[in-house]
């Protein structure tokens, strides 16, 4: 088995595999990191083109898993053995829809981490706001406000000029207006409609208005330092703040993906990866025995949860009596999980860095060149529908 190259996942895979291989009645498990490269799916293609990949991995994203299924590479799980059960027992029913490939389940989800913003209410006290806002004209409302007394910015709108960076801006924001829909469906782009120039309209208007910045410095977290009131972050974050700024995570709310109308549990994107078994594997019973028993076990999930902070994928985080007292005692972590349902994983295409490009492309048009929101999504999408086609 390869793993996730980071320090917490290391550490519980490490603490599993120990209990596992402690009965002799099983099969022995080894696991290591994912090799040195520029990117887990640059370490897996490279182990496939060499014949060294291992049985299972772990940190496989839904597009990669649609790329490794295109070229046959992947196992569809759900002919395996007790997989109904299996998703039964641990609260995936729900999940697994958004996580299907070409009619086939080629990844289980291990977590589910919901893009949400991130609020400062020690700010927006300021402004006179005592709840955080979830409609556009809410957000218009208080960057008016904080637009008056020159502080700053109101809002962190776009994560950065990257491709993947629309995982946690464009992407989430439309999920949340159009109600959970895919962006992708038929081999076509689905975003050129109401809810997408309602997305990209919104987000013109901020820039325009000079409420955000495109430009903000990996340096200096402008939630933190205050050039901003909010920002959109995933769980990870939770760790690093605690560690640096310890009394700005007191002040830190909540709150839903805005949207025009305003929801108080609308959907969002999910920054998930999960397990796969490769179809050269040798050991396929042995090693879904493993991935059985690891992901059977709701005490696996608390120890996942307890050690890395990431929300397992299970939609009864909230209501598991299992989880209530880690929940207690982390109450940011528990109004993120309450997302988990409705955090919806990025489209199941082989094609994500050129859609998403494509995405990238069309802010910049909207936020540089003042273009019409309506014209940029058909543009974009007419690029998106051409490069599916290929």
């Amino acid at each position: 088995m390869w793993v996730a190259p980071n320090v917490n996942e290391e550490a519980f895979w490490t603490k599993i595999v120990k209990e596992w291989n402690q009965d002799p009645a099983h099969t022995p498990v080894e696991f290591t990191t994912i090799p040195d490269s520029s990117s887990s799916e640059e370490a897996i293609m490279n182990a496939l083109a060499s014949g060294t990949e291992p049985d299972i991995s772990s940190n496989v994203f839904i597009g990669f898993a649609s790329q490794l299924n295109e070229i046959g590479q992947l196992e569809d799980l759900s002919n395996m053995p007790d997989y109904p059960e299996l998703i039964k027992n641990r609260k995936m029913e729900s999940l697994m829809p958004a996580w299907g490939i070409n009619g086939q389940t080629n990844v289980l989800p291990i977590y589910v981490n919901p893009i949400v913003w991130w609020w400062r209410t020690d700010l927006l006290k300021e402004y006179g706001f005592d709840k955080v806002p979830m409609r556009y004209d809410e957000l218009y409302r208080l960057a008016e406000l904080r637009a008056a007394d020159n502080k700053g910015y109101t809002i962190q709108l776009t994560a950065g000029k990257n491709w993947w960076e629309r995982w946690f801006d464009f992407i989430p924001l439309v999920y949340a207006q159009n109600g959970g829909k895919p962006y992708i469906s038929n081999n076509q782009a689905q975003f050129n409609n109401n809810e997408g120039k309602a997305v990209l309209t919104f987000m013109g208007k901020v820039f325009a208005s000079g409420w955000s910045s495109y430009d903000f410095t990996a340096a200096d977290d402008p939630l933190a330092s205050g050039q901003v009131l909010a920002s959109a972050r995933g769980p990870w974050d939770i760790a690093r703040y605690r560690k640096q700024y310890p009394e700005i995570l007191k002040t830190i709310e909540i709150g839903p993906m805005l949207t025009e109308q305003g929801a108080e549990h609308p959907h969002t994107f999910a920054d998930s990866k999960g397990m796969v078994m490769f179809s050269t594997s040798q050991h396929k019973t042995e090693a879904w025995a493993f991935i059985k028993w690891v992901f059977s076990n709701a005490e696996h999930d608390l120890s996942w949860l307890e050690t890395t902070g990431m929300p397992p994928a299970r939609s009864d985080l909230l209501s598991n009596p299992l989880f209530v007292g880690y929940f207690n005692q982390n109450p940011i972590e528990k109004q993120i999980a309450s997302y988990v349902n409705v955090a919806l994983p990025p489209a199941a295409t082989t094609q994500t860095t050129e859609i998403q490009r494509s995405m990238t492309q069309m802010l910049e048009q909207v936020i540089f060149k003042h273009d019409e929101p309506a014209k940029a999504l058909d543009r974009s999408a007419q690029e998106i529908n051409s490069i599916l086609k290929q």
